[in-house]
């Protein structure tokens, strides 16, 4: 693991912790989910998170254990807050405070789709200050430190990333996500149907973490989802914002933990699409 060689807590040190954090993490579940599902196919009996002892929550479960315990002999005073394992003690007050989601995209990660990741976030008083995002299928590493912008990793090669130029929202291609809960996935499906009719596309591809990377790069010019997590945004947020697009994150609960509501548009689209959200029916 590098070792920082200015300050600990500055936002690019922290970005290469993560950016390391999240790699590892990334080898390991390919490794794991080859054990526990039998390479590329899909263990037919497994659908879902269903128990502590289904492969997915297994997995899912070994991976936080093994970011928290790397965070634990790297940074013993940061708090840390994971979508398996909850928070430390004070998580979000004083000091800093990572943000895990050890993988965001289980459904693909069960059918052997290549959208799945790891998300490693660091905050300052609810804010993301660095993150990493890596796409373990395709062992790419997106990663973002606050003032410093966004690149991409693939392979030896680094890439500056930065949003499209999409100036009409007509001729935007849009992505977005559905919740698992049947009564919240219909009413998204509503807002969708008002929104398809009035853009180029939309694409569902399953990965929060991932469509807003993939804003920041520019292969998308627009992404919005309800019901997400800080843990699913708190890494991809800050690498979209800093490669240039308009970030609206959740507010309240959602910007805790809870479910929330986030958009993230290149700039000359967003308030097109944000008005356009609002007259479908979305909670923006």
């Amino acid at each position: 693991m590098p070792a920082s060689v200015n300050d600990p807590d500055d936002p690019v040190s922290l970005r290469t912790i993560a950016e390391q954090l999240a790699t590892d993490a990334a080898a390991f579940v390919r490794r794991r989910r080859a054990e526990v599902l039998g390479g590329d196919q899909m263990v037919p009996r497994v659908r879902t998170k269903s128990s502590p002892t289904d492969p997915v929550t297994v997995v899912d479960t070994e991976t936080e254990r093994l970011i928290r315990e790397r965070l634990a002999q790297l940074r013993p005073d940061d708090h840390i807050l994971g979508e398996e394992e909850g928070a430390t003690e004070a998580a979000g007050g004083d000091g800093l405070t990572w943000v895990i989601d050890p993988i965001d995209g289980t459904v693909n990660f069960v059918y052997g789709l290549d959208v799945y990741a790891v998300s490693v976030a660091v905050q300052r008083d609810g804010a993301s200050v660095a993150g990493a995002v890596a796409n373990v299928p395709t062992d790419e590493v997106y990663s973002a430190a606050v003032g410093h912008g966004a690149r991409v990793r693939r392979g030896d090669v680094t890439t500056p990333l930065r949003v499209s130029a999409a100036t009409e929202l007509a001729q935007s291609l849009v992505a977005t996500g559905f919740s698992y809960r049947r009564d919240v996935r219909v009413a998204q499906a509503e807002v969708m149907a008002r929104v398809i009719a009035e853009v180029r596309d939309v694409r569902r591809f399953g990965s929060c973490a991932l469509d807003l990377c993939t804003v920041a790069a520019g292969q998308l010019d627009a992404y919005y989802e309800d019901q997400v997590r800080v843990w699913d945004w708190g890494a991809g947020a800050l690498i979209a914002r800093e490669a240039g697009a308009a970030v609206r994150l959740p507010t309240g609960e959602g910007a805790h933990g809870g479910p929330g509501f986030i958009v993230a548009a290149a700039p000359a689209v967003a308030d097109a699409l944000a008005d356009l959200l609002r007259r479908a029916g979305a909670p923006i």
